[in-house]
């Protein structure tokens, strides 16, 4: 019987899979647990961390402030063990390192205030183009058969008032700042006087928990590289973008430089509110051709700042993937507000030091959230073998 042309070749697709299809691994069987089962552990941990984020949501007018200050402290503390190492008496070692992180903060605040009052002076100026842009955005999403309610809330949102309302209610009132800035000097003071312990207690509780006692070292070091860098790499992308704007005659230039700024602690979201804002502006006062070459502006700053300068000077310290990170973005700014989205790497930093990096059975973890030091080895000599057996075939 002669076989059909189509039947051959089923025949011979069937016996190329058969040749070429790659073995799987054997399943291995894994001993029993002792304890609770996975699901059920799983499921109380989910259970623990929804309250425990709840909680912080309901105190996030204490948690963002001691946190702020928490950070802080660890970032000033090399300053602290530099001048006790030059003899300095831990007293004036504590007053300097808490007038360091006041003045620092106190800078920040006068520059924050400033471009506020800047920025309610700036948009009623721009009220009426403002009005505008809302009204064609509602006319073409009508056109689209979006319902009048839906366009006019969408159309009321370009109001200046509700704008200046947005943003009060972002950054907080007056009282509310006060109260903040109060909370963050008290703490402030108080870790800066207890950090004069710290080398000690760590030393002593060094022999017996090593690895909690080395987790906190990193985690520390970690911090304090991530937040000098981004700060000092922020304030340089701040201050192009800025001098960029005068050039181009958008105005607020330093109101849209400090935002650069805020925006640059804010992974990948941060960009897009930075750059929003003055490409609006520059639309506003000379139209496509002032806006158009802001964005090449900022995409070019923030291209070498966050894709060349900032990796090579952070290094592995952070360790966390891009899904992480942006997640922890996420998160944490429902948690805790607008602190929680600029801190939101430090934060991410101690849940991970807390969970994964003072357990020693949970260091898988790990590469799985994002350090691939020992993972990208392992992709080298897959890829070196890879190649090696492509040569022997040849």
């Amino acid at each position: 019987m002669n076989r059909t042309p189509a039947g051959g070749s089923i025949l011979i697709c069937i016996m190329w899979w058969k040749r070429t299809a790659p073995e799987l691994p054997p399943v291995p069987v894994e001993p029993p647990r002792a304890g609770m089962p996975r699901g059920t552990a799983i499921l109380l941990g989910l259970a623990g961390a929804v309250v425990v984020a709840y909680g912080l949501s309901s105190l996030r007018s204490i948690v963002a402030p001691v946190v702020l200050s928490l950070v802080l402290t660890i970032c000033a503390h090399p300053l602290r063990t530099g001048l006790e190492k030059r003899g300095v008496p831990r007293g004036i070692a504590t007053g300097t390192v808490a007038l360091a992180v006041f003045l620092t903060l106190a800078a920040f605040v006068t520059a924050l205030v400033v471009a506020l009052a800047q920025f309610a002076t700036l948009l009623p100026q721009f009220a009426p183009e403002i009005a505008q842009i809302g009204r064609t955005i509602g006319a073409g999403l009508a056109d689209l058969g979006i319902s009048t309610s839906q366009v006019q809330e969408i159309v009321g949102g370009f109001d200046p008032g509700r704008i200046l309302d947005l943003v009060y209610g972002v950054f907080g009132n007056v009282a509310n700042l006060t109260v903040a800035l109060v909370v963050v000097l008290t703490t402030l003071i108080l870790m800066a006087a207890d950090s004069s312990y710290l080398g000690a207690i760590l030393a002593d509780l060094r022999p017996g928990r090593a690895r909690i006692v080395t987790s906190l070292e990193i985690l520390a070091a970690g911090i304090r590289r991530y937040m000098i860098a981004t700060a000092a790499l922020g304030i340089a992308q701040g201050a192009l973008n800025a001098i960029a704007l005068v050039i181009l005659g958008v105005p607020g230039a330093f109101l849209w430089g400090l935002l650069a700024f805020l925006g640059s602690f804010i992974p990948n979201i941060g960009y897009f509110i930075a750059i929003i804002p003055p490409v609006v502006f520059g639309f506003l006062v000379g139209g496509w051709q002032t806006a158009i070459p802001v964005i090449i502006v900022y995409a070019l700053v923030n291209g070498v700042v966050q894709t060349l300068v900032q990796p090579r000077v952070v290094g592995n310290a952070v360790a966390l993937s891009q899904t992480i990170t942006f997640l922890s973005v996420l998160f944490w700014a429902t948690v805790i507000g607008p602190v929680g989205a600029i801190l939101a790497v430090p934060l991410t930093l101690i849940v991970r030091a807390l969970l994964i990096d003072s357990d020693p059975q949970a260091g898988w973890w790990r590469p799985v959230i994002g350090d691939l030091a020992r993972t990208k080895s392992v992709m080298k000599a897959e890829d070196a073998a890879r190649k090696n057996r492509r040569r022997g075939q040849k």
